[in-house]
């Protein structure tokens, strides 16, 4: 049996890194002058209010621009960019496409922007579950997928079969979060046999560890990893960061799913070697070992506020405001214990007894506790996603002052510490002149 190909190359420059990559992996091999072509980039979400670094957290527009050029220069005029972001409060696709600058690729190119959640969904039906998919998605006769080197606080990597978790609708994503009986790690890898995969490219001109999101911490890699095999781009991609398949249980299904082992020596890599590019980037955020609240909580002293550590029933929606609770829990710490609170986030997670005070994080979490005979007082965010500023507002009533501002500072503080002497290009995310 042949061996999948896998190409690493250093970066250089958009363009001719794509063309060394496509190249050794014979990238382009199915597709055809008139197939519709869609790109799927991982471009998760964005903040509209608060500044966002987006190092290792969104595909850069310059990889986009360059591979659109390579496909146009090669033949392929029909093609469509598509994503299905965070809808926080409502779809925010095009308006990430502008602020992004991808809107000139519609003139240049005839690409077609679309933001899957303003579209149709089709159930389709994977044997014991169903799931809704984009119909832009299935309509395509070729995907290239286009996500981005970095970790997963609930999966350990995100990489290109993650991403296609995008194509999916707002309740189906959710229900891939799983419950008590499935996790995450195995609806998701499902896709893997339903979608005409043609390439994966992993952008790794930057990486991210403690991702999928901007509160993690972003590297300079100056990689991309391309395959026409989703499940060998995603294994190298995870060796890249220094994990073995035994450790990611999402590469373990799918090679399953597609009836394949795992492992490097089952992959021809062609290119830069493994070995001289091999990184451990951390996934996790640590927890006290009694589950009260994040390290940070003992460093500082603070007790009497205990948030449970988010699991992966903690869909996208709720965790990319998870960080922000735990820093405005943070600033609301005065020296003295708070009056005895516990946050659940999620659908599994039950709201213990002995608390004066009971957070119910999330229309998840209010669902799952609506009978709990262990809350005293609930203080319950049901909006779903969850709105920062109602949690605010509640908890200001129940007299703990969050201060808003202070978190205003942090996430400005996490734009700052990216700067261009130290390799951080916003250029990277924003118009190219090709």
């Amino acid at each position: 049996m042949t061996k999948p190909v896998v190409s690493i190359a250093a970066y250089k420059n958009p363009e001719d890194t794509l063309r060394e990559a496509i190249g050794m992996c014979n990238g382009l091999k199915d597709l055809k002058s008139n197939d519709q072509i869609l790109i799927k980039p991982n471009l998760v979400g964005w903040d509209f209010e608060y500044p966002v670094p987006p190092y290792g957290m969104l595909a850069t527009t310059a990889l986009i621009y360059g591979l659109v050029h390579i496909l146009a220069e090669e033949g392929f005029n029909r093609i469509t960019i598509g994503e299905g972001p965070l809808m926080i409060p409502r779809t925010m696709g095009m308006a990430m496409f502008n602020l992004l600058g991808y809107e000139p690729l519609r003139e240049r190119y005839g690409v077609r922007l679309v933001d899957f959640n303003e579209g149709e969904f089709e159930k389709v039906d994977f044997g014991d579950f169903k799931l809704s998919l984009s119909k832009e998605v299935l309509s395509a006769d070729k995907i290239v997928n286009v996500p981005v080197l970095k970790t997963h606080n609930q999966t350990k990597v995100s990489l290109g079969l993650k991403n296609l978790k995008g194509c999916l609708n707002r309740q189906s994503k959710m229900f891939c979060h799983g419950n008590k009986n499935e996790d995450l790690d195995w609806y998701f890898p499902h896709l893997i046999n339903k979608l005409p995969l043609a390439l994966t490219i992993i952008d790794g001109i930057y990486a991210l560890q403690k991702g999928p999101s901007y509160t993690g911490e972003a590297i300079r890699k100056n990689l991309v990893i391309a395959s026409t095999d989703p499940l060998a781009c995603d294994l190298v991609g995870a060796e890249i960061m220094d994990y073995r398949p035994e450790q990611i249980p999402h590469l373990q299904n799918a090679a399953e799913f597609v009836g394949r082992s795992v492992g490097l020596e089952n992959i021809e890599i062609k290119g830069e070697a493994v070995e001289e590019h091999r990184q451990f980037l951390d996934y996790d955020f640590e927890w006290t070992p009694d589950n009260t609240g994040p390290m940070a909580f003992q460093k500082k002293g603070i007790t009497g506020f205990d948030i449970r550590k988010y699991d992966s029933t903690l869909c996208t929606g709720c965790s990319i405001t998870f960080t922000p609770i735990v820093v405005l829990a943070m600033s609301a710490f005065k020296g003295e214990p708070f009056p005895g609170v516990e946050l659940v986030t999620g659908s599994i997670q039950e709201a213990s007894p002995g608390y004066e005070k009971t957070v119910l994080y999330g229309q998840c979490a209010c669902q799952a506790n609506k009978n709990n005979p262990h809350i005293k007082n609930k203080i319950a965010i049901n909006s779903c996603p969850p709105d920062i500023n109602e949690y605010v507002d509640k908890m200001k009533k129940e007299g703990i002052d969050c201060n808003i501002n202070g978190y205003a500072g942090y996430r400005q503080h996490l734009v700052d510490r990216y700067r261009e002497e130290d390799g951080f290009e916003p250029a990277h995310f924003k118009e190219q002149t090709i």
